[in-house]
């Protein structure tokens, strides 16, 4: 299976690295995973404009990454889902990509382009935060597709 979390975000180092290569070395057992960010010209322009010009530049850049595979958005409106949920979502996928919103978020069209829309809760976080979450479910979903005790 592969895996790909495609995110608005600027490429550079954090302390939350580490807990990515870990996760990202355990999810392997699984999965080939791959880590997309960006953050173009256009997006750090749209970010000086406004929020709705921000959205749409984010639906341009992550158009060209909506072919091929399930597409499914984190958003803070989308559906919220426990982990069992969560695992059914990389049941029987041979491609699923998960999609990072900026800092506002997406717009109504990219939303209707993915397969689905969830949120990872109702509290608000930031999208490294957001990412090592993703990490560990996606981690916690393929343990309990394979009876791995890791999620009891």
């Amino acid at each position: 299976m592969n895996v790909e979390i495609i995110s608005i975000a600027k490429r550079e180092k954090s302390i939350y690295e580490p807990l990515y290569k870990e996760l990202e070395k355990m999810i392997s057992r699984y999965a080939k995973l791959r880590d997309i960010e960006l953050f173009p010209k256009e997006v750090a322009k749209a970010h000086t404009a406004s929020p709705r010009m921000s959205q749409k530049a984010y639906t341009n850049a992550l158009l060209p990454h909506l072919s091929g595979g399930f597409r499914i958005a984190l958003h803070p409106d989308g559906k919220i889902i426990n982990s069992y949920e969560f695992s059914k979502l990389l049941d029987g996928r041979m491609s699923i990509k998960f999609f990072i919103g900026g800092a506002y978020g997406f717009d109504e069209e990219f939303l209707q382009k993915s397969d689905k829309v969830i949120s990872l809760g109702k509290l608000t976080m930031s999208h490294k935060i957001a990412k090592a979450v993703l990490l560990e479910q996606i981690y916690r979903g393929f343990s309990i597709l394979n009876n791995h005790p890791y999620h009891k």
